[in-house]
Parts: C-alpha cells; sequence; structure tokens
C-alpha cells in the first residue's frame, strides 16, 4: 500500500480536484491526505482575524463569500444531482459551523477549529467525487486518530493502531481511503493541527506508522532541484537523495518539504517520493536510505539570516564559555543555525531576530559584540564526508570571488555551509552551478 498526499494547488480548482481523482483511481487500495483547496486557508486566518478583532461583520461577510465561491464549485464539479446536493448540505453544515463563531469568546482554539475547516471542505467534495465516479471511497476524519501529546508530538502508537484496524477490518472492500491533512486532536482533546509540514508530515505519520511500500507527496513542482530556478538558468530536478541529504536541503532553503516531516518514513525506512500533479509521468524525487557516493547533489539557500560574534580575550582555555553563550539563545528560545569558534572569539547566526534585542544585551555580559544583519547562509549538500578528496576545495575555489563570513564543515557528512551577505547569494549560487554541475546536466 502507498500513501499520497496532495498539496493545496493539486486540488485548487474543480479541474485540478478531477485529475487528482483520475490520477489515484488505478484499482489499488491506497491511503490519500488532502490539503485545503488553495487559497482557501488564507480566507480562514481573514476571519480567524476579524472574529479576534470582534468584528464579526466583516467575519461573516468573509464566510459568505467563500461559501459562494464553494457554490460555484460544487456546480463544476459534480454531474449527478444528488451527489451535489449532499456536498452542499456537507459544506452548508461546515459554512453554518464558522458562523457560529459569532457567538464565542475568542481562543486560540477557536482559530484552530476555523482554519480546521479547510481540509473538511476539501475532502468531503472529493471523497463524494469519487463516489460519483463509482470509486469504492471512505473518508477517515484525522481527528479520529491524529492525535498529539502537551509538547506537541503526535502519538505513533495510536496512530498506528487505528489504521491497522481499519484496514483489517475492511478487508480489501475501499480502494480510496480518504483522510485530512494539518488538522490533529490535542493532548486537551480539542481541534488542533501540525505544526511542522501540516499535510505532509500526515502522510508520513500514517506511511512511516504502517510501515507502507511508499508515500508520494504530490505538489506543483517537479521534485527538489539542484540550485534555485529563480538565480539560476537550467538547473535540474534530483532524482535521488538520502534523507539526511534531504533534510539539508529542506532546511537550508528547499521549500518543497519541511526538513522534519520526513523524519517518520526515514525511521521506518519507507522511501519518500516527490512528485508532480502537472506533470505525472515525470520521475520527481525520491528520498530514501541509499547514499550515492561521491557525489554533490544540489545548493540552497537560506535568507534573513543574522550573524553574531562574541569576542572575549577571558574565552581562551576558558571552561564553561561556551556554555554560557548559547545558554542565552535557550533563555529566549532562539535556535542557532551556523557556528565557528576561535581561542578568543565564536560566531553564530540565527534566523529569527524577534529577540535580538534582549539576546545582545546578555551576550555583551560575555564579549564584545558585533552584529551583521541581511545574511544568507548557502548550502550544498551531497556525500561530503572527509575521504572524499577535492570536494571542499572544489566548492570554496568556486566561491572564490565572492566575500564569505563563516563556513560550517565537518558537522555534517552532508552538508558544507557559508555565511555571506544576501546581496552576493546571486552571484554566489551561480558560481557554484557553473563549478559543481556543469558537467553533469540531463
Amino acid at each position: 500500500m502507498k500513501v499520497l498526499k496532495f498539496g493545496g494547488t493539486s486540488v485548487g480548482t474543480p479541474v485540478r480536484m478531477k485529475a487528482v481523482a483520475k490520477l489515484i483511481c488505478d484499482g489499488n487500495q491506497k491511503i490519500v491526505v488532502l490539503s485545503a483547496m488553495s487559497g482557501t486557508t488564507n480566507t480562514l486566518v481573514e476571519v480567524a482575524g476579524y472574529f479576534q478583532k470582534c468584528n464579526t461583520e466583516s467575519a461573516n461577510n468573509t464566510i459568505n463569500h467563500l461559501r459562494q465561491k464553494y457554490v460555484h464549485h460544487v456546480k463544476e464539479l459534480f454531474s449527478n444531482k444528488d451527489y451535489a446536493s449532499e456536498a452542499t448540505a456537507k459544506l452548508d453544515e461546515i459554512f453554518n459551523f464558522l458562523h457560529s463563531f459569532s457567538n464565542v469568546d475568542y481562543t486560540e482554539s477557536v482559530e484552530k477549529a476555523i482554519l480546521a475547516q479547510g481540509e473538511l471542505m476539501s475532502t468531503n467534495m472529493l471523497v463524494l467525487y469519487l463516489k460519483e465516479l463509482g470509486v469504492k471511497a471512505q473518508l477517515i476524519p484525522a481527528l479520529d486518530y491524529m492525535k498529539i501529546d502537551e509538547n506537541g508530538e503526535p502519538l505513533m502508537l495510536p496512530i498506528r493502531k487505528f489504521w491497522e484496524s481499519l484496514l483489517k477490518n475492511d478487508a480489501g472492500q475501499t480502494e480510496i481511503f480518504l483522510t485530512q491533512g494539518f488538522i490533529c486532536r490535542s493532548a486537551a482533546g480539542e481541534i488542533d493541527n501540525l505544526q511542522r509540514g501540516g499535510s505532509d508530515y500526515t502522510a508520513c505519520l500514517i506511511g512511516g506508522s504502517l510501515h507502507t511500500e511508499e508515500i508520494q507527496i504530490w505538489t506543483d513542482i517537479d521534485g527538489m532541484h539542484n540550485n534555485d530556478p529563480r538565480f539560476v538558468d537550467g538547473t535540474q530536478p534530483v532524482r535521488q537523495l538520502n534523507f539526511e541529504e534531504a533534510a539539508e536541503l529542506a532546511y537550508f532553503g528547499a521549500k518543497i518539504l519541511h526538513p522534519t516531516c520526513i523524519q517518520p518514513a526515514r525511521y521506518s525506512r519507507v522511501p519518500v517520493r516527490l512528485l508532480n500533479t502537472m506533470q505525472p509521468d515525470a520521475p520527481g524525487t525520491i528520498i530514501n536510505n541509499e547514499i550515492q557516493k561521491g557525489c554533490i547533489k544540489a545548493v540552497a539557500a537560506k535568507d534573513n539570516i543574522t550573524a553574531i560574534k562574541v569576542v572575549s580575550s577571558r574565552m581562551l582555555l576558558a571552561t564553561g564559555f561556551l556554555r554560557n553563550i548559547f545558554e542565552v539563545f535557550e533563555r529566549f528560545k532562539t535556535s542557532i543555525d551556523m557556528v565557528a569558534t576561535s581561542e578568543v572569539g565564536v560566531s553564530l547566526s540565527i534566523d529569527n531576530d524577534s529577540r535580538l534585542a534582549p539576546i545582545v544585551e546578555e551576550l555583551k555580559k560575555c564579549g564584545t559584540v558585533v552584529v551583521d544583519r541581511n545574511m544568507c547562509i548557502i548550502c550544498v549538500v551531497g556525500d561530503l564526508e572527509s575521504q572524499n578528496l577535492g570536494f571542499e576545495s572544489k566548492v570554496t575555489n568556486a566561491l572564490r570571488h565572492v566575500p564569505i563570513r563563516m563556513i560550517s564543515y565537518g558537522g555534517s557528512n552532508h552538508n558544507i555551509s557559508f555565511l555571506i551577505d544576501e546581496a552576493d547569494k546571486e552571484a554566489a549560487l551561480k558560481a557554484l552551478s557553473k563549478e559543481l554541475f556543469s558537467d553533469n546536466q540531463e
């Protein structure tokens, strides 16, 4: 069995929803995870914002506009009046539920309940359309099995037990099990959402818990590319990545995956395939545990980085100096991207500067502090073990005309990272592409 996830753009219109239905109906049993139709979640965020400001009139007007949009979707999607009527009734229940928050005090739980309705809309529409086509489809509410603990971590055992019991009792009668991505229940039983990766995370949690044959993430992008196509011409899709390589690329700028969402698949050794709904015949990118020896796979860039340098002669031969610095960032709940040290100083980078001012004030107790904003991390990913001679020099040679603020090498076997000024990002990406991939184009 496979688990397939389709994002908002993949089901963004009735035409796209019909294309997805055609794609998944191949006679093989599968689990399909669906996001909200593109644009819906943004509208629901707007609705929640109006309710938060006690502007119920604007909230209800926005809900009504969204309702009219879905009325047109139903007309375009269904040809059978009975299924169209059932879809309309299901959507009416959801929209009436949204209107009901006019008489409720706004809380964080209210916001999460509002945002969850987009996935409920899309899945109710698609399952009825599949039934109209004569497909044996079953809608499985994510709120029945996707639960998180007090720390927001998914409870894998209940997920596995739920699906194993469902599949056993079904005995192969259902072709398509359709469920919602993103939404879940909190430890208190309230509607909540998966913060990391949303629907991708849902698919990987299900696929990983069941040790399925494969997890497929369908988007409107042809897998991961070996460089950023916005800045470099002629980029190519990367056909295979190791899980660690994929996580590095995702963290350092590749938007197609959240860096932690594929961890359940990695731990269960279930391959993840990235595919394009607009080009369903393209091979996409397969992510698994295999390593292609001696191969540099891709380059990614992460913007909006702030560099912080702390210099102090007290650091020389001192114990506890680095601990004191790192405790400052822990205290202000700010994660660190890169670190470089010398005898009398430490440089590091962060991607969240919301608490920068108090962090700097605390760091001044440790030494002289210098802050550089508008920086960028360039990350080169592949098989970069130390015994692979020449890779690091090839990469640094490509950047010989780019001023480099910091280098991180050795912390991972799959990553060399460079901190540079954002103004030099395009030049750096083009230079790396020419040096690393010019002889390896498809």
